[in-house]
């Protein structure tokens, strides 16, 4: 399913992700003017598209993960249903993490990062971290926009799953196995199958 076939509900999931993004991204690298920080370097006319662009795409890969109306949905335990992209923790989730951090890695202020001061100096964030900034914008959006691609390829083969799956036993898929498991104060307690 492309996105031509989105429902109404995953638009507005896509544009509040990318609104969120906009924001943890924007205002704490000084992308966006607060209150509550203040950028040492100016904000570099590149730091705007890769801001925008990767906030979008950040709503968009987000909103693959919310079923549209009649898509069929599997638990999370049932054959052919796997929760582990929509819980972030499968590769494409873990592309998107690592693209969320360099996104902000590469708005931001080469000399505010107090990791890179820390590890490179003064000098050193504004000789080496500072041209370095552009590559981990684009490496960036290209995962970004690669898991998004991605995860929309494989939408209706992966699809979101509906809720917790149902506790089943290896050994017969009724939730026991008919054998012998230890009961309190060392008894066996015989457990009956199905």
């Amino acid at each position: 399913m492309g996105i031509r076939a989105w429902a109404p509900r995953q638009w507005l999931v896509a544009a509040g992700v990318a609104v969120l993004a906009a924001a943890v991204v924007g205002v704490p690298t000084g992308v966006v003017p607060s209150p509550l920080y203040t950028r040492m370097t100016p904000v570099l006319w590149w730091n705007y598209p890769v801001w925008i662009v990767s906030s979008v795409l950040m709503g968009l890969l987000a909103a693959t993960y919310t079923a549209g109306p009649g898509r069929a949905r599997k638990g999370a335990g049932a054959p052919g249903g796997s929760g582990a992209d929509a819980a972030g923790t499968g590769p494409r989730g873990a592309r998107a993490i690592a693209a969320g951090v360099l996104s902000v890695l590469a708005v931001g202020c080469p000399v505010c990062n107090k990791l890179v001061v820390l590890a490179l100096g003064m000098s050193g964030a504004m000789s080496y971290w500072a041209p370095a900034q552009p590559v981990l914008a684009i490496a960036s959006v290209a995962l970004l926009a690669h898991a998004l691609v991605g995860r929309l390829r494989t939408a209706d083969a992966c699809p979101v799953p509906t809720g917790p799956a149902p506790v089943t036993d290896a050994t017969d898929g009724t939730g026991s196995s008919g054998t012998d498991t230890p009961g309190p104060a060392g008894t066996a307690t015989t457990m009956s199958s199905h």
